[in-house]
């Protein structure tokens, strides 16, 4: 029989079901070890890992191997580890390769900083067809980094002096002056309890006294009627401490109970004290064996529970593996459990996980498909008077990092607080670590306004352009330089009117008005600076470095119109910025009519062109003329084959060719 909990990932534990096919060499074909499957299927983590890399080392290749390797470390957080094996899977190339597996590689590169390449194998579940809410989350949030980057330095954080060389995680407040949280610091003195998952001891809860400042003292095993022989975690109590709601497996009556599938998941139990003594646990009622719920979270008016489940709902539930979304239902006077919902604004096919509410109505919560910086991230959303929530944002670094940070709480009334994270094992275990809050949280309503600063001829991103934020009174609200990839970020407040500004020295500015929404959320504002001068070489066509449009003329005429004089200034200004420079202006026709007859007329267009430019203060031997009539054409549509307008008006062009300088 198996079972499932865990730290970081005690998020929550879910089924796996996989065809194991052939692992192949390039001279060998065998079949994937059978007790590596077995062992695999029943979380013995440490046990398969090293049957799957005895294979791999005897040179066996195939998706099924290095897939399962690069899962027994994933799985136990240890991301460095498993983007090793994942660089493998992904080298044979195999269109077989199950889709979420670009998820867990991208999740492992960010462990390693490589965002470019971690997006784009996000952008490769489309690909596959699998356009699902963590892409959603990055085509809504492209520049998530600046945005993650924007909240770094709210919290100075440092790990507890408690923490134990074995997993210490998921804090919750026992009163004003004490906590209470899980532990793997085995007090066994003939044996040790231990996990076949991650071979680790199993967890119980403590308790210790906590001062202003986040200090932690005095540790001592919480009461013997909530632990048990297996795993308790993540607590949660009422406010006259009378009610505790915690994780478990599901374990009744001394044994553990198991799925039709042999596995032990978590639930969670509920314990009330009457004259100082527990109650037996019993699990509430939306909690079944057929999957998980745990990591209970209370109101502070104590009416709705927060928690995390894979429940039929969840929207990864139809992933091979199951992850877990955050949920709520209300608590009745009567103390029965009702309107059951999923809080779909903060989750994704992702893992949600570990929800706290804070006094002020904040939702805290960790998330691996929400775009952070690697693992599990921490985020917040507000809830509103009508139960609504806001789009939830990062919380930024030091709170966040590559690895898994989760299992947030503050008392806001001294700005302190804690959360858990890997970061300095890496997977191995979880430590505890408190925070003084030294910024506010964010106002019930606000915009980051994010935007990439180009060069509009060229679309370069443009680094240390001035980017200024200006109200209606023209007053400069903020200031911010755009980083080496032309990306900034301002945050504003929802409802009002600004100018978004970007200079820099040798372009002209570029501005662009910004009304505000009156509901949280991300904008983009874009913002191309035009050079004040042009730079080109020998052979460069100025209507591709000027970007210009069409210079259209009417059906057989070969005047000058309004709209093609508008772009015959752009580049009379190059002209005039760069008195050495000759070009050859030279004109298109398509296909259509004689070979000859546009030959003539594209030669007229040319010449007009010329003229236009000389009658402007050009002087004519800086200027060449030729029409080419239809005979450089751009594409297949040559005379009788049948094509678009689109597709002869891509032949009916104007070039500038650069002849010296």
């Amino acid at each position: 029989m198996t079972f499932m909990l865990r730290r970081g990932f005690v998020a929550v534990m879910m089924v796996f079901v996989f065809a194991f096919a052939k692992a192949q060499t390039t001279t060998t074909t065998n079949k994937t070890s059978p007790k590596a499957e077995r062992e695999f299927k029943k979380y013995a983590f440490i046990d398969s890992r090293e049957i799957y890399e005895k294979m791999a080392n005897k040179g066996f290749k195939s998706v099924e191997i290095f897939s399962k390797l690069g899962d027994t470390y994933y799985f136990n957080n240890d991301y460095q580890n498993a983007l090793k094996w994942y660089n493998q899977l992904f080298k044979l190339d195999n269109e077989s390769i199950p889709s979420e597996y670009y998820f867990r590689y991208a999740q492992a590169l960010k462990s390693d900083r490589q965002y470019a390449k971690a997006d784009q194998l996000l952008k490769s579940f489309a690909v596959k067809g699998d356009l699902d809410g963590r892409l959603k989350s990055l085509e809504n949030s492209p520049n998530y980094l600046t945005i993650v980057d924007f909240q770094k330095g709210r919290f100075d954080v440092e790990p507890v002096s408690i923490n134990s060389n074995y997993q210490d995680f998921g804090t919750a407040y026992y009163g004003p002056s004490q906590v209470v949280f899980a532990s793997a610091r085995d007090t066994g003195v003939f044996y040790k309890r231990r996990h076949s998952w991650n071979e680790k001891p199993f967890l119980d809860l403590y308790i210790a006294d906590r001062d202003q400042q986040g200090n932690m003292s005095n540790l001592e095993k919480f009461d013997s009627r909530i632990n048990s022989i297996f795993h308790e975690s993540t607590p949660t109590f009422s406010q006259d401490l009378n009610t505790i709601y915690f994780t478990r497996n599901n374990y009744e009556d001394g044994e553990l109970g198991a799925d039709n599938d042999r596995v032990t998941r978590l639930q969670i139990f509920k314990s009330e004290k009457t004259e100082g003594k527990w109650s037996k646990p019993e699990a509430v009622t939306f909690s079944e064996g057929g999957y998980s719920t745990s990591h209970p979270a209370l109101t502070p008016d104590g009416k709705t529970l927060y928690f995390s489940s894979n429940m039929p709902g969840t929207m990864g539930s139809e992933n091979t593996f199951k992850e877990t979304d955050i949920w709520r239902v209300n608590i009745e006077d009567d103390g029965s459990y009702t309107d059951l919902e999923n809080v779909s604004i903060v989750n994704t096919e992702g893992r949600e996980s570990y929800p706290y509410i804070s006094r002020s109505g904040n939702l805290y919560f960790a998330s691996n498909g929400l775009q952070g910086l690697g693992g599990l991230d921490i985020f917040v959303s507000t809830i509103n008077k009508d139960g609504s929530l806001s789009n939830p944002v990062n919380i930024g670094e030091p709170a966040n990092s590559v690895d898994d940070d989760f299992a947030f709480i503050v008392d806001e009334s001294v700005n302190t607080g804690y959360f858990s994270s890997n970061r300095v094992s890496q997977g191995d275990n979880d430590d505890i670590y408190r925070f003084v809050q030294t910024e506010d949280l964010r106002p019930t309503c606000e915009q980051i306004v994010t935007g990439t600063v180009t060069n509009s001829i060229t679309d370069e991103p443009l680094e240390d352009a001035l980017v200024s934020v200006v109200d209606i009174n023209n007053n400069v609200v903020v200031t911010r330089r755009s980083d080496s990839n032309g990306k900034y970020a301002v945050k504003l407040e929802c409802d009002k009117t600004f100018f978004i500004r970007a200079e820099k020295q040798e372009y002209n500015t570029a501005e662009e008005l910004v009304n505000t929404p009156t509901v949280t959320g991300v904008i983009d504002v874009d913002l191309a600076l035009d050079p004040k001068s042009y730079k080109g070489e020998v052979g460069d066509d100025l209507a591709d470095l000027l970007n210009l449009n069409p210079i259209y003329f009417d059906f057989d005429m070969s005047f000058i119109r309004e709209d093609a004089e508008l772009e015959l200034q752009k580049v009379l200004s190059v002209l005039e910025d760069n008195p050495t420079m000759t070009i050859d202006i030279r004109s298109h026709t398509d296909s259509r009519g004689t070979a000859s007859y546009n030959e003539r007329l594209s030669d007229r267009r040319a010449a007009s062109t010329r003229n236009y430019l000389i009658s402007k203060g050009i002087d004519e031997s800086r200027l060449t003329s030729k029409g080419y009539g239809e005979s450089q054409l751009v594409n297949e549509c040559s005379d009788g084959v049948k094509c678009s307008e689109e597709q002869h008006q891509n032949n009916r062009r104007s070039e500038f060719i650069i002849i010296s300088m």
